[in-house]
Parts: C-alpha cells; structure tokens; sequence
C-alpha cells in the first residue's frame, strides 16, 4: 500500500467538495480518475500529492514511498537546459559518480603511499560499487531514451526550457516524472499535448510502470488501454469500480438501474407501511402492529435515490435527397500555406476517392496539414491538383473545429434564426436546446459561449442544414465525455457520408470505415478503424546507429520486448480477472450465509446443507484464485 484515505472530506467555506472517501492505492494499481468538471478530481488529486489541507479524516503515506505528480497544462521552464533538467534527476547519483572519479585521481597522485593508497582504494571500491548498483552508468541510457519516446529526439538537448512551447514544456514535465520513478505517478490529462506516436509510446511504457499510477484523462482510448480500476466522483463522493473505462461505462450503467430498482421497491414498501399506520394507529385490536409498523419504519435503512444519467445532448444528422455513388474524386493534390519566398508545401500527390456512405477519417502528424485538405477540397482556400471533382446532388455541411463558420458577435438565437428565418422561435430555442443549451444562455454572444458551447451551435446548425457529405475539424475537441458518447452515437447511426480528421482515438476506433494517413509525400489508407490502422501502418525503415557492447548491456536492462510487454499486460488483465471473480465469489459466501440465518431456511436441514455445500465450493475456487494471483505477482516482480 501507497497511500490511504480514511473517511476523508474536504470542504471550500460551507461547500462541501468531497465527502467520506475511504480508498487505497496499492502498489500496481492503475487507477483512472474519472467524474464531471467542478466535482473535485483536481481536489483530491492536491490532497493526495500536495498535502492540501482536509477538514475531516486521515490520509497517510507509506513509510519511504514518493509521489511525482504532473498538473493540467504544467511544463517545465525554469531557465535550465533540456539536458540539465533531465541530469538534475539525478542530481545526488551524479554527485556520488564525482566523487568515484576524484577518488580515482587521488590513488594515482598518491600510489607512492601504500597507507593512504590503501585507504583510498578501500574508499574508491565502496563508492564504485554503490554507484553501480545503483546503474550510474546509465544515466545518459535513461535520459536518451525517456527524450526519445516523448518526442525529443531530434532536439538540441543545450535549448532552454523557456523557449519551449506549452506542449514542449507538458512533455518535458512528463519526462522528467518518468526518469524520477515515484511510487506513484499521478497525472492530470497527460495527453493533451501528445501526437498519435508519442501516445503510443507513453501507454506501452507505462503499461510495463515499476509503481502505481493514478491517471485522469478526457482520452477514453488511453484509459482502456492503460488502467484496470476507475474512480468515479460524483456528487461528492467517490465510487470504484474494477476494469478499464469501457467496462466502467457499463458496470455503471447497470449499477444505476439496480439501484433505482431496489429504490422503487422500497419506496412502495414504505408507502404501503405508512398507509398501514395511518389508517390502523387509532384502532384498539390493530393499534399494536400499527406502532410495530411505526417503529420498523424509522429503524429502516433507507436507499437513496440513485444519481440518473445526467440530460445530455442530443445530436441527429438526416438528409433527403441521396448524391451519386461517387461523392468525391481528387487526383494530384498539393497543399501549401505562405506566399512568395516563404511559400512552403506541406504534403502533394494526394489521390483520394469517396464512395457514397463512406467514413473517412485523415490522420498524420502535426503541420501536414490535414485541416487545410478539408478546407481545400470544399474551395475555402486555393490549392493544387489536377482534377477535383464532387458528385451530384452532393450537399455538404462543415464543422470547423475553431468555429469560423459562426460569428462571434451574433447571439446564439440569432446564429440559427438568420439562416433558417423560415422558422418560429419556439423551434429555434427547441433545436438549442436538444444540444443543451437553453434559458438565458441562447441570447449570449456566440464569443461569450465556452468552446463546448460553441461546438454544440455549430452541430444544431449543421443538424438544420441535413448535408449529405459530413465534412468534420476534430468534432470532439471541445466537447465533454457525455456529450462525444452521444455525438458518436449520431455518427454512427448517419447513413451518409463523412470525410473527418481527429486525434480522438476512441472516436476513430469506432466510427471510420476507413482511415487515411497523410505524409509529406502522400496517403497511406486502410480499411479498417484505428486498431486495424496499428496493426497494419507501414512505418519508414530507420536504420538504427550502432551500439558498443556496453551501451548494448546498459539498453537492455530498461528495453523490454513487445512480447514482453504483451506477457504482462496478459498477466495484469489475468490478476484484474483473478480479483474480480474472488470478490464476487465473497459477496456470495455472504449472501449465502445470510440466508442461513432466514427462519424458514435455519429449520430445513436439506437447505441448509445445500447452501453450506454452495459456500464450501466457493471458498476452494477463491484458493485457487489466490494461488494462482500470488504466482502471476511473482511472475510480474
């Protein structure tokens, strides 16, 4: 164990954030931290790693363990080198190596002294031997290969951290973090500024993490892929719940309708009572089971109405008329920006064709210019190509992930009433409202709204519009996790065509039919969605430099395999099963020793031999469950 909280509440004035939290993390967790905006992640996540003050409860830290811990949109920039910030982790090892080499030189100035020789070198053998074991040797192995992975590696290691952009400065952050090795690493939104290789890197890193994790992340596709436990907090309190974010999205779904279930039914019990008492209490021959009634109702424990699912925005794309078969035919394309002498191409020969029904998806690094394509296929700015084509009858809606199309001194009402002045108010504010917008909001300026605000404008416009041929800029950039789900639902259910570039994995996991990669020198496609586009990419071959033996050595002990990486992420879902199965086996073994205890099961020996039977099995299945869980926490130290 890391770190514990027991009956933990926080308040702000007479707010309270957080209330009663009784949790653990133990040493391999990985923990996704999950709930809405304003419920108090950030909250906890300071009580945890920074001491931040708590009125109620306990939070104690295990003896030796350290938390490193990388705050929203933090970055390092402090006047230092690239390299000096990655050294300075090892600030004390290096120290100690200064310590081996002055030792060194001092036995060859004195090797004409065999006392103080002797000393020395006794002295130089202790320092020599601590320094190794602690793999000195190694710093720069360690370094190269953390900058490497998170995208540094062709970076002027002498360039100061100020000069940096934000996203440089989160990735240095996280680099750092990782050399540092906590015990448990705590992370808030870490992907933000991260490509689709540098994600990658970082989750099958990660994945194989000597320490805990504890992650919060809009990045549904990071979540699945890296932990196996999530904390919800919701309404202040906070819910566990075993398994990756999809699972956690149906475990809760169920847990809601049970739960609203049981509330029902004992709220019809308690009406049924209460109807007893009321009409029974004042009665001589029935008085005394009315008070029994009376009395059991205030002894009960009463179920609390279960938190339903939040109102979300509803999202629906319908056309009428259908285009061609061939929606869209572009041969030899080039896409450039800046003018004259500073005119630079950033990706030529594109040849794309889309059939009518299709779901596109383009991906590719930053700066290849993947917006820039969907602007110039639809002629908002100039391009090259030889021939660029769009079918009949096609009818295309745009979503800009900066939402230029609308304007920001409009308000929102008028944004869709001035194109569809056909319509009443009444269907102006109802179509606002099915995105969740409503009441006083609907006469803000467009430029006055969040960005999540403004995107659900511009899906009502595009809602209105019913194109045939979805043309779609990061759909998902502003939006929360409810309002994506419901989004891609819509996407899903579309029967037209979409032509989308986004970084949003989950999304591009789902809904593509097709995924596209664009380089400088042209397109890679696949059909298929995001799992098929990384089992099939075609990656340039890099002749990798040669190494001497000992930087070979040295590699080795922080390089794992992919299929040693895979053998573990294997054992870590087989543990995460292991435990899952022997906590439901206990909550059996307890409902089924409750139901001795029921009269009419205690006085039936066949029943009561049955259920005995039932809980002895059940107890050898959690032996061999812990057999086997103790070999594979071997197997993973």
């Amino acid at each position: 164990m890391i770190v514990s909280l027991e009956h933990v509440s926080k308040y702000y004035g007479a707010e309270l954030i957080l209330k009663d939290i009784t949790t653990s993390v133990q040493d391999k967790d990985r923990i996704g931290l999950v709930g809405p905006n304003g419920e108090g992640k950030s909250t906890l996540l300071n009580m945890i790693a920074a001491g931040l003050d708590y009125e109620e409860g306990e939070i104690t830290l295990s003896s030796g363990a350290t938390i490193g811990y990388l705050r929203q949109n933090s970055g390092l920039s402090n006047g230092r080198s690239i390299q000096e910030e990655m050294r300075s982790v090892f600030s004390d090892l290096l120290a100690l190596g200064e310590e081996v080499e002055q030792l060194h030189q001092q036995m060859a100035l004195h090797h004409d002294e065999p006392e103080l020789l002797e000393k020395l070198t006794a002295l130089y053998s202790q320092k020599q031997a601590l320094f190794e074991q602690r793999e000195g040797y190694s710093i720069d192995v360690k370094i190269n290969m953390i900058l490497s992975g998170m995208g540094f590696a062709n970076y002027d290691r002498n360039t100061i951290t100020d000069n940096l952009s934000g996203g440089e400065k989160t990735r240095l952050a996280i680099a750092q973090l990782l050399l540092r090795e906590p015990n448990l690493l705590i992370l808030d939104e870490p992907t933000n500024h991260l490509d689709f290789k540098t994600l990658g890197w970082l989750e099958e890193y990660l994945q194989s993490y000597k320490g805990a994790l504890l992650v919060v992340s809009h990045d549904r596709y990071f979540l699945d892929h890296l932990v196996n436990k999530i904390w919800e907090i919701e309404r202040c309190t906070l819910s566990e719940y075993n398994g990756n974010y999809s699972s956690y999205v149906k475990q809760k779904k169920e847990r809601v309708e049970r739960q609203l279930k049981e509330y029902e039914m004992q709220q019809q019990q308690i009406a049924s009572m209460e109807d007893f008492v009321a009409r029974n209490l004042v009665r001589a021959t029935t008085s005394k089971m009315a008070k029994s009634r009376r009395n059991a109702l205030e002894r009960m424990e009463r179920i609390e109405k279960p938190q339903l699912w939040s109102k979300k925005a509803s999202f629906s794309f319908e056309y009428g008329e259908e285009p061609v078969k061939d929606v869209l035919h572009a041969e030899g394309m080039a896409i450039s920006v800046g003018l004259g002498e500073n005119r630079k191409t950033l990706c030529q020969n594109l040849d794309i064709d889309v059939l009518r029904g299709e779901k596109i998806a383009f991906i590719g690094p930053n700066g290849v210019g993947k917006s820039s394509l969907l602007k110039a296929l639809m002629g908002l700015i100039p391009c090259e190509y030889r021939r660029l084509d769009w079918g009949r009858k096609v009818k295309i809606s745009y979503y800009d992930q900066e939402n230029r199309q609308l304007s920001p001194e409009k308000r929102a009402i008028d944004e869709i009433w001035d194109r569809f002045p056909a319509m009443v108010e009444t269907e102006v504010r109802n179509i606002l409202g099915r995105v969740l917008l409503s009441g006083e909001d609907v006469y803000k300026e467009v430029g006055q709204l969040s960005g999540g605000e403004r995107a659900k404008v511009a899906f009502a416009v595009m809602m209105l519009e019913r194109g045939n041929v979805l043309v779609m800029d990061e759909p998902t950039n502003h939006l929360d996790i409810a309002s994506k789900e419901m989004l891609e639902d819509a996407l899903d259910s579309f029967t037209g065509t979409l032509i989308m570039v986004s970084h949003d994995r989950y999304l591009l996991n789902k809904i593509p039919t097709k995924i596209i990669e664009m380089h400088p020198s042209g397109l890679e496609i696949y059909n298929g969605r995001y799992d098929y586009y990384l089992e099939h990419r075609r990656e340039p071959e890099v002749k990798a430099p040669e190494k001497n033996e000992a930087s070979k050595e040295n590699a080795q002990k922080y390089h794992r395999s992919k299929q040693e990486r895979a053998h573990q992420v294997a054992v870590q879902k087989r543990i995460a099963l292991l435990e899952k199965m022997t906590e439901e086996n206990e909550s059996l073994v307890e409902e089924l020793t409750a139901q001795m205890a029921l009269p009419d099961v205690a006085s039936d020996y066949q029943k009561v031999e049955e259920i005995c039977q039932k809980i002895e099995e059940l107890k050898k299945q959690n032996e061999a469950y812990s057999e086997e869980w103790l070999l594979l926490c071997e197997d993973l130290d």
